[in-house]
């Protein structure tokens, strides 16, 4: 236990310094959470806290800021990210019932992780492999021409070998 208190004790001291730094700059907030996100990871509600305070902003405009921008996050990422295509070709195809099939089966959000933080779910709009249609990327691998059913046997092989 006192290791893992160093640990975000440390990371709170990092993120400290950080906002001493840009704390009388214009767009002072997108930087410091920037930085926040990289010290830990992402961007829980204490660390918002802190921020606000720090900062002297209202925490409803540190929360508001964090959601409006896709690139912030507010869940740890997964060991593996899943990026389901929604473009037009992938839409057509049947990517909103892959996306709806993968929700459930993992049971979660699109931009959540599941709670065993094996998957990250996204979506996206288009990955440039119309000609696969509908495709998913797990990682940074391209998987195409799938149903709901091929969708899933594509995630259970990350399971089943999560080294990948």
């Amino acid at each position: 236990m006192g290791i893992c208190l160093d640990k975000t004790e440390k990371k709170y001291g990092e993120l400290k310094q950080v906002i001493e730094e840009y704390k009388n700059s214009p767009g002072s907030l997108i930087q410091v959470l920037h930085k926040a996100q990289v010290i830990f990871g992402y961007i829980p509600e204490d660390v918002q806290r802190f921020i606000s305070q720090e900062l002297n902003v209202p925490i409803s405009t540190v929360y508001g800021v964090v959601t409006f921008y896709n690139f912030f996050r507010l869940d740890p990422v997964g060991k593996h990210t899943v990026t389901v295509c929604l473009g037009t070709a992938c839409y057509v195809k049947g990517g909103t019932e892959i996306l709806e099939t993968l929700k459930k089966e993992l049971n979660v959000e699109v931009g959540r992780t599941t709670k065993d933080r094996l998957f990250t779910l996204y979506i996206a709009r288009c990955f440039g492999a119309c000609g696969l249609a509908p495709v998913i990327m797990v990682d940074k691998e391209v998987y195409g021409r799938l149903s709901p059913r091929k969708a899933l046997r594509v995630i259970e092989e990350y399971k089943v070998y999560p080294q990948q």
